[in-house]
């Protein structure tokens, strides 16, 4: 049985050896700050004020996060000299957002070589997701920027727990044809995409955040009219990020994009001029943020 199954099923089987190996892989647990944000948020009016004291109690939160808030792809033109100024301009939830990327940053560390630019990456995906949620007025952007950011969380998670995962991470990324996940599953009995969505699960992110995370490589869920459509958009949408990310950095084609790039514009309605320029805007705003 697959970690995807476990995590569908009830947890009855508390026994079971998948179970087992999940308890294995260590989790970070939600941060406080974060459980603090999410109190606030669920709260039948919550304050821009509460939410600034929150952020506010940690500096390094702080300034991480204006100077988050002032890029291009958030900011625009407008300079927040201020959190106060930062939940102003952008709202509460997309400053959570943003929060939320900068803790899974400190309790997820990326040291090894092997893991040099994960958060880079992973941080342009989120930004790419962010412009392409407004640009195509697809969904809510600050959703699009925690499941861009949190999409891949399970990779550090796997290397540390798993020696050899590293090999199996680059054997997977140049798989043409399998899903992603495949030689994951083959090899340790789970996936990034398992192991990240339970992470997400455990420091209280959407259940379409979730689903969207263990169904990222599976392209097959574009034309599933049981998925939800933000499960959906998100997936379609994380492909297109996908390919401007690889443009971004040289490289001649996105593997991914191959499998489910058709997919993904036939769910979005767009044509291949389309799609072209759009990523060609994204490619832009990329540089804008250098």
């Amino acid at each position: 049985m697959s970690t995807a199954a476990a995590l569908a099923r009830p947890s009855a089987f508390a026994e079971d050896p998948v179970d087992a190996l999940i308890r294995s892989i260590r989790i970070p647990p939600r941060p406080s700050l974060l459980a603090d944000l999410q109190r606030e948020l669920a709260s039948s009016d919550p304050s821009p004020a509460a939410i600034g004291r929150i952020v506010a109690s940690d500096v390094g939160m702080s300034g991480a996060l204006l100077k988050l808030a002032n890029s291009s792809i958030f900011g625009g033109r407008r300079k927040a000299k201020s959190i106060e100024q930062a939940i102003l301009f952008l709202g509460i939830n997309q400053v959570a957002s943003l929060m939320t990327g900068l803790l899974a940053r400190r309790a997820i560390p990326a040291n090894s070589a092997a893991l040099a630019s994960f958060w880079e990456v992973s941080s342009r995906r989120a930004e790419a997701m962010v412009f392409l949620s407004r640009r195509l007025r697809i969904g809510e952007a600050d959703v699009a920027h925690t499941f861009g950011l949190f999409c891949d969380t399970g990779v550090p998670l796997l290397m540390d727990r798993f020696p050899d995962y590293a090999g199996t991470y680059a054997a997977a990324s140049l798989e043409t044809e399998r899903p992603f996940t495949a030689l994951e599953e083959e090899r340790h009995n789970t996936s990034h995409t398992a192991i990240g969505t339970l992470l997400a699960r455990n420091w209280g992110l959407s259940e379409d955040v979730a689903w969207s995370i263990l169904h990222h490589h599976d392209y097959a869920v574009l034309d599933d009219a049981n998925t939800t459509p933000t499960v959906r958009s998100l997936v379609a949408l994380s492909l297109l990020a996908e390919s401007a990310i690889c443009k971004y950095q040289g490289d001649a084609e996105s593997l991914e994009w191959n499998k489910g790039g058709a997919r993904a514009l036939a769910y979005l309605g767009l044509s291949d001029e389309e799609t072209a320029e759009l990523l060609d805007e994204l490619h832009e705003a990329f540089h804008d943020d250098q």
